[in-house]
């Protein structure tokens, strides 16, 4: 199994799994994460997963202290991973959670939707149909508390972001950019085209944890209507 190791500063190490988004490459970023969440060791600070990669933060001073006589912080490291990562990767497991997010699409709640019906050639309805139809995996959690990179998005509905992004996005709202779909869990700038919107919070600060969503979950979007939208919403 091919991967690369290279440094981050100097308490930080990134594990390269490969290079494309691909379902394999997944798997193995979700083997590592959960191997460092159940048997975190004591050196180890933090962990990031991204998409192809996870990032390793580690505490210098404990190595120093403990096996400095043997090897630089860096190397320890390296030398662990090297060691152990082939065993680690082995630890993929299948198994994920589907979430189905609500969603009301149109109308003050998605103000582009018509924008990517237009761009698309499709009626409204058909751009509602096909992105509320397929299964999503959530890649990784980044941008903003609780933003979850989507893969799965039906090319038939992908449309190039907003040439002027706007300087707020409502909380919840499900947007398009490009290739790919979110969710903006809070607000902020963005310049994803804005289809519909969420009643569901995403980022919850004060639960633990405070994310609704995480790597490798799978998500369905169900449509909704405005009526339905406001009383979930109470």
């Amino acid at each position: 199994m091919k991967y690369h190791l290279s440094p981050l500063g100097d308490q930080a190490i990134v594990i390269e799994l490969g290079s494309d988004l691909t379902m394999e490459i997944h798997r193995k970023v979700k083997a590592l994460t959960s191997f460092f969440e159940h048997c975190q060791p004591e050196w180890l600070l933090d962990y990031t997963p991204a998409f192809t990669s996870v990032t390793l933060f580690y505490d210098s001073f404990f190595i120093n202290k403990n096996y400095g006589a043997q090897m630089l912080p860096y190397q320890f490291v390296s030398s662990f991973l090297q060691t152990n990562l082939l065993n680690l990767l082995k630890e993929v497991t299948h198994e994920h959670r589907l979430i189905e997010i609500p969603v009301c699409y149109g109308g003050e709640l998605g103000p582009d939707l018509s924008f990517v019906s237009n761009y698309n050639n499709l009626t409204t309805e058909e751009v509602i149909h096909i992105h509320a139809t397929g299964d999503y995996i959530v890649y990784m959690i980044g941008f903003a508390p609780g933003f979850p990179y989507l893969g799965g998005m039906s090319e038939h509905i992908s449309t190039p972001r907003k040439a002027t992004p706007r300087l707020t996005i409502p909380p919840r709202s499900v947007g398009i950019g490009g290739k790919q779909t979110g969710i903006y869990p809070i607000e902020t700038p963005g310049g994803w085209q804005i289809i519909g919107q969420t009643p569901l919070e995403l980022f919850r600060p004060n639960e633990n944890p405070p994310t609704l969503l995480r790597a490798g979950d799978y998500i369905r979007f169900i449509p909704i209507s405005y009526e339905e939208f406001l009383s979930w919403e109470g």
